[in-house]
């Protein structure tokens, strides 16, 4: 069964009842119609619940004018997109030039024809529609865009913890260490935002990459064997020269998943040079390429002064943490041979705010233990089991 048609509503705005029956008498057919007979009317009719879809305004009224009244519509979101049509006697074209630049769609004069009224107010209905489905197209497509969006960022969120998670399962440190680097980071690069050596490169878009990527730095520790990522104290030079390739694992494994993706992914372009370059040193003495100065990049920069200071405060399962005042002195001392000069004289005006980062993402007792206990596991000697039979 058909539903009945619901008929389009005009709102007719005019001072003189004659001028009014004679409209209703044209729309009756086709449209409902509402009656206003002043301008302050009109407007409160515009904005009500069940707005109108056309509006025919006359422009001389007592009080508000018909153009007062168009351009009161035309400046508010909730009546901006209601056609008007003027209807009225003034005939001169300076009239309708005004009438049409304050956003009518439409200008009639008087005395009106009937079929030019009804054939006008058609067109304008139909552009209406029209104009209503792409508004809500696009509103729909946007609302899909941010969804998607949120979708993307919240994997990229879960994927980046994951992987992180992975590489801290199999290394003495614990997991705050990488929320407090990653936090470290994202506040040296604040505070180094408005630097000319750096203003170009970190915008808010590339900060928020960059704590993102953070987490990252360590994920080539997945590929150190256990005898010596667990070590409990220093490591001999042939040790030390496999742990050094952990910066190698960890770009690699980015790169394979950048291949599995098959496209560039901004935070993984960060994450691997993280990954690399965290261990050169600006005065090129690092591993693993020997890189120095502004050769190494940004965020491998940033992620060195928060690596190091963390590294230093930090409990381990082998040591105790040094003070912050230590620490602090070991980086200013390390100014322009480990770390950026820049960087550090940015670190060292920040240092409340480390101190914060540090409290609020300390290592528990748990945390230590559960720790201990891996280290414990791994690094005891193995027993001999029964000879055969």
């Amino acid at each position: 069964m058909n539903q009945p048609r619901i008929k389009p509503t005009i709102l007719v705005v005019d001072d003189t009842p004659d001028n009014i029956d004679l409209l209703c008498a044209v729309l009756e057919q086709d449209y409902r119609t509402k009656i206003a007979v002043n301008g302050e009317r009109a407007l409160k009719i515009a904005n009500g619940d069940v707005k109108p879809d056309l509006i025919l305004l006359d422009i001389m009224m007592p009080g508000m004018s018909g153009y007062d009244v168009c351009k009161e519509l035309k400046a508010h979101a909730a009546t901006r997109d209601i056609p008007v049509i003027f209807v009225t006697a003034m005939s001169e074209t300076v009239d309708e030039q005004l009438g049409l630049g304050l956003g009518a769609a439409d200008y009639i004069t008087k005395p009106i024809s009937a079929p030019i009224v009804l054939a006008r107010i058609k067109t304008q209905l139909s552009m209406k529609r029209v104009h209503d489905f792409l508004r809500d197209q696009n509103h729909f497509l946007e609302t899909e865009v941010e969804l998607r969006t949120r979708e993307v960022v919240a994997l990229q969120d879960v994927t980046i913890h994951t992987m992180a998670s992975l590489a801290e399962t199999r290394d003495s440190e614990t997991g705050n260490h990488i929320r407090r680097t990653a936090h470290y980071v994202k506040t040296l690069a604040e505070k180094l935002r408005g630097h000319p050596r750096f203003s170009a490169f970190l915008t808010d878009k590339n900060i928020e990459l960059l704590f993102k990527s953070a987490p990252l730095h360590d994920i080539g520790k997945v590929g150190i064997p256990d005898r010596i990522l667990l070590k409990p104290g220093r490591f001999e030079s042939h040790e030390m020269e496999i742990m050094k390739t952990h910066t190698t694992l960890g770009r690699d494994a980015i790169e394979a998943a950048e291949r599995e993706l098959g496209v560039t992914v901004d935070f993984l372009k960060y994450a691997k040079e993280i990954a690399y370059g965290h261990q050169e040193k600006w005065d090129g003495s690092g591993y693993p390429l020997g890189l120095s100065g502004d050769a190494i990049p940004i965020s491998a920069r940033l992620m060195a002064v928060a690596d190091v200071y963390d590294a230093l405060i930090s409990r381990r399962v082998y040591k105790e943490g040094m003070s912050h005042e230590a620490a602090v002195a070991i980086i200013a001392e390390g100014r322009g041979q480990h770390f950026d000069p820049d960087m550090v004289d940015a670190f060292l005006a920040l240092q409340a705010e480390f101190i914060a980062i540090a409290k609020t993402y300390a290592d528990s007792d748990h945390d230590m233990e559960k720790k201990r206990a891996k280290v414990e596991l791994f690094t005891q000697p193995a027993v001999a089991g029964p000879g055969p039979g």
